[in-house]
């Protein structure tokens, strides 16, 4: 995993816990919807061009 991954997700780390502490679940839902989109994103990109059957 490169540096910026790690670091993209310490970050995301330190906010979801600075959500649950302030019981904020919105935000916390929202957070977590985008990084459902970036990893389905880092999917298709790693997915091969072709299908096999």
């Amino acid at each position: 995993m490169s540096n910026e991954i790690e670091r993209f997700l310490e970050r995301q780390d330190e906010a979801v816990s600075a959500l649950f502490l302030e019981n904020n679940g919105d935000e916390l839902t929202d957070i977590l919807v985008a990084a459902l989109e970036e990893a389905l994103e880092i999917l298709v990109e790693a997915a091969p061009a072709e299908t096999l059957h």
